[in-house]
């Protein structure tokens, strides 16, 4: 499988994760084919991606011009044939069933090459199970993203256990090829990577608003204005290695590990969420955003604004886009 711009990838669902991969994809590649079953979602899929364009106008990513000829790359279809055949990589972001994929999967493999490789967004769901009825198993890979793809440059690559290294070298080929940073995981883990970094994380929050040492909006900002700044600039390894200084990160374990210890001792562990926690967050994020102006986000339409801005901002500073 040869990878370069003139390469024809097929998005097969084109519902908010699937939109968004096709436009990213479309960013990079000469033509993108989206698939659903029917026009009307179809449709939405179409007016999401202009939408998403203007947004990358407006921060001066893509003048008109340019954005016009990315959204004429996407070929929006409900046939599946027309979709994925001579396709060189599938990205499927179907409904989260084994059923349905399986369907999918089958209606896929009638059409696509046989060295074609297909990628599912699935956040939870395993390979192996996805591919259980593949004619060729060896060549399906997970690609999870993070929403919304078309910014967000991370997908965590999973294997199935008869995915070849040579797929999976070949997906996180095609990833890097488009602008993404693609993490393989060597052994599957429910929740892949991120999840799991993000829920250890939203469980202390739990734990201290619960436990009345702060508030919902507290804990989000320590985050936002603590940590979280630092850690869109580099990973937590990384951090801690300028945090030793000449010691290193290695130094800094050593010279913190008695106070680490009683931090760790005193910390959550619980595994399940308090039931009534997700009350006490609502009511924590309404009055948080309450106490937030307009022009960093006061309700959820701008707040999502902000945060997309505010993305491709950071993207910038990054070198990717």
């Amino acid at each position: 499988m040869e990878i370069n711009e003139n390469v024809k990838v097929a998005c097969v669902g084109a519902g908010v994760i699937g939109y968004s991969f096709a436009l990213g994809f479309a960013l990079k590649v000469r033509e993108v084919y989206l698939y659903d079953i029917t026009e009307d979602v179809l449709k939405l899929a179409k007016e999401r991606v202009h939408e998403s364009m203007k947004l990358l106008i407006k921060n001066k990513v893509l003048d008109e011009e340019e954005a016009k000829n990315v959204e004429e790359k996407i070929h929006y279809t409900t046939s599946m044939e027309e979709a994925v055949k001579d396709a060189v990589f599938i990205q499927e972001s179907g409904p989260e069933h084994y059923d349905v994929k399986h369907k999918i999967v089958e209606e896929m493999e009638k059409y696509a090459r046989e060295d074609a490789i297909i990628a599912s967004s699935t956040s939870g769901l395993l390979i192996t199970e996805i591919a259980k009825f593949a004619k060729h198993k060896e060549r399906f890979v997970g690609g999870h993203p993070y929403n919304p793809p078309h910014l967000i440059p991370l997908i965590e690559i999973t294997k199935g256990e008869e995915t070849t290294e040579e797929n999976v070298k070949l997906a996180k080929e095609f990833y890097e090829f488009v602008g993404k940073e693609p993490v393989v995981l060597q052994k599957e883990a429910l929740g892949f990577i991120c999840n799991r970094l993000q829920m250890a994380l939203y469980r202390e929050v739990c734990a201290l608003v619960m436990d009345g040492v702060c508030s919902v909006e507290d804990a989000d900002k320590a985050v936002t204005f603590g940590p979280g700044l630092r850690w869109g600039i580099m990973g937590p390894s990384l951090i801690f290695q300028l945090g030793g200084g000449k010691v290193g990160v290695d130094g800094l374990m050593k010279h913190l590990e008695s106070s680490i210890s009683l931090w760790l001792e005193d910390m959550a562990d619980f595994k399940k969420f308090p039931e009534e926690w997700a009350s006490v967050a609502r009511k924590g994020v309404e009055e948080e955003l309450k106490n937030r102006k307009p022009e960093i986000g006061n309700d959820e339409k701008s707040l999502e604004e902000y945060r997309d801005n505010m993305l491709v901002e950071l993207l910038k500073l990054h070198k990717k886009l």
